[in-house]
């Protein structure tokens, strides 16, 4: 298996009680589609070695706490720590205005106008607000991804309509003019 053929998931954090179990700390708003995995991938020296679930259970509303199938206290030392992925094949399809973040990675963004905003090149969900990173025309835009301002996701052109506030993308193209 790939890294570029799967998703990051989330982090195996520690170990859970003597009996060779660890918890899987998920990166996701929807931890409810992942009470039923049977397998992981976790990145080990740089490839994705698979780890089948014997046993797991809700440790938070975010973390797993997981038994492996065959589990020895040297596998359980090797994933501590580890990054965990799923195959994208995994992922149900979204649709109409719904996307997942790596989907839409060099998707064009455009105004109501049909105005170019830019082409994606990452989206940024570690702030309290989360943005798409833009490059238009050799400069980096940031504009927010806010639900409300999303008219369409274009899957076969690679495009997202957006109603931006006037002004916005000026913020980052027009020089500031100073202060006289």
């Amino acid at each position: 298996m790939r890294k570029e053929d799967c998703y990051f998931l989330g982090k195996i954090t520690r170990r859970h009680g003597l009996a060779g179990n660890v918890i899987l700390k998920l990166d996701t708003d929807q931890p409810e589609l992942y009470n039923k995995l049977e397998s992981i991938f976790v990145e080990i020296n740089g490839l994705l070695v698979p780890f089948f679930i014997e046993k797991s259970s809700w440790s938070k509303l975010d973390a797993l706490n997981l038994a492996f199938k065959n589990s020895s206290e040297a596998m359980v030392d090797q994933v501590l720590g580890k990054s965990v992925y799923l195959p994208l094949a995994s992922l149900p399809k979204l649709t109409g205005k719904q996307f997942y973040y790596h989907e839409i990675i060099g998707f064009e963004i455009f105004d109501e106008n049909n105005n170019n905003c830019g082409v994606i090149r990452s989206v940024n969900d570690q702030t309290a607000q989360v943005y798409f990173i833009t490059n238009l025309d050799g400069k980096e835009v940031v504009i927010p991804m806010i639900k409300d301002w999303i008219l369409e996701v274009n899957r076969e052109e690679r495009t997202i309509k957006m109603n931006l506030p006037e002004g916005l993308i000026d913020v980052f193209l027009v020089p500031s003019k100073k202060d006289e």
